[in-house]
């Protein structure tokens, strides 16, 4: 199995903490993708990933998996350990509509905001930018952050009471935040207290 990814980028923190939490990072090789200089927009990897986006899972038949949430999907199923996707009915819809809610209201509305209204990854990249749009995004970033302070005071993590791959997806949203500037205002005691939780986890280290 081969991941194509960029490291530090925030989706591709997504499946490796995923990988990390089921004890299998040495079950897979990562194949740096040079993003910087447009790889990614190459026919080569348009192959891989029509959308042009890291990360993706490379199978040993030769089955290319792009989405963080489908690669997560398949790391869960296939490896030994917790539970990030859940085992009934109920848990794996809970946690499907809360990692989807952290994906829009959160994480792809950072990077939205970086792309569209910052100088982001730089002009050679950045192209056909819509300032205004981003700083739309930037809002609904907020008002993410202001919906996850009152969930995690309501529970200790994104989907009730274990951590999962909603918990993944909002923690690299707030990493894209980061990118942007953006930071969790301080009366958020909730989602701070959490993101720090979630920073100590081994699967960070």
């Amino acid at each position: 199995m081969k991941i194509y990814d960029v490291e530090g980028f925030p989706n591709p923190l997504r499946v490796r903490m995923a990988l990390a939490e089921k004890n299998a990072l040495d079950q897979v090789t990562f194949v740096p993708v040079d993003v910087m200089n447009a790889e990614h927009r190459s026919d080569a990897f348009l192959v891989k990933n029509p959308a042009a986006g890291v990360p993706v899972l490379e199978l040993d038949d030769g089955t290319y998996i792009s989405e963080c949430s489908a690669i997560i999907e398949y790391i869960d199923h296939t490896f030994a350990g917790i539970s990030l996707t859940g085992t009934s009915a109920k848990e794996r819809a809970v946690i499907s509509m809360m990692q989807r809610r952290a994906e829009f209201m959160v994480l792809d509305a950072a990077a939205t905001y970086f792309h569209h209204a910052t100088d982001g990854l730089g002009p050679d990249l950045e192209i056909d930018q819509n300032k205004a749009w981003g700083n739309k995004q930037a809002k609904n970033v907020l008002a993410g952050f202001k919906y996850f302070n009152t969930v995690l005071g309501n529970a200790p993590y994104v989907a009730g009471d274990v951590f999962t791959m909603a918990d993944i997806t909002l923690f690299a949203g707030l990493v894209f935040a980061d990118f942007g500037k953006l930071t969790v205002p301080s009366q958020y005691t909730n989602l701070l207290a959490w993101r720090a939780k979630i920073q100590d986890r081994p699967s960070l280290k």
